[in-house]
């Protein structure tokens, strides 16, 4: 294999660093992005039950704000509440929504240079194997020396930059739109449970 890299040439390396970067982002976002780390279990179960009978403690709120996601669009809710009142459904809505984009970011982390990888990487493959076709042709201009199959060795060799480009995007493309549809379910689930939790609140000031 490192003979094959060292032959296709140059342009080879940026696609050794790219596969390099990938495979970490890729390690990285599977272990954030499990569901019990993400979304432990029942946590909107347990924020309804601390809240029915009595505005929770600061021991509770900061046990809540470290349940995963979710946890902080709930506890900020309370907050709300805690500091302000007489805050309405909308202002309390408000403060939720704003903690969930953020959760929502902290999801996305990192897919974006997932997707830059998976789309550029086809391009760096070719743009090396059009730069070793110049090469290879160059120097069968320049001299009459060049046997056939020394001509077709030299392509072959050259086409590996497209294969490892290839080989780089389609794994990095298929897990990026696995961990894209992995963020809209959570961010879906983190949505109901907001609604649900609002509703809550009203009926506890009520």
């Amino acid at each position: 294999m490192l003979s094959i890299i060292v032959a296709a040439g140059w342009p080879v390396w940026p696609l050794v660093f790219c596969s390099v970067l990938a495979v970490a982002l890729i390690i990285e976002r599977l272990v954030a992005l499990r569901s019990w780390k993400v979304l432990p279990p029942h946590v909107l179960e347990k924020a309804i039950e601390m809240t029915r009978n009595s505005p929770p403690t600061p021991d509770t709120l900061g046990r809540l704000e470290r349940a995963g996601a979710l946890g902080p669009i709930l506890a900020s809710g309370l907050h709300t509440l805690r500091d302000h009142p007489d805050a309405t459904h909308d202002q309390v809505m408000a403060s939720m929504e704003m903690a969930g984009r953020v959760q929502a970011h902290q999801l996305e982390r990192y897919l974006t240079a997932l997707a830059t990888i998976a789309s550029a990487a086809p391009l760096i493959g070719l743009l090396g194997t059009v730069i070793g076709m110049i090469e290879i042709f160059g120097a069968h201009q320049a001299g009459s020396t060049t046997q056939p199959a020394q001509l077709a060795r030299g392509i072959s060799i050259a086409l590996y930059n497209t294969a490892f480009g290839l080989v780089i995007a389609i794994p990095a493309l298929m897990f990026w739109r696995y961990f894209r549809a992995t963020v809209d379910r959570y961010v879906l689930v983190m949505e109901m449970a907001t609604e649900r939790f609002g509703r809550h609140l009203d009926k506890m000031r009520n």
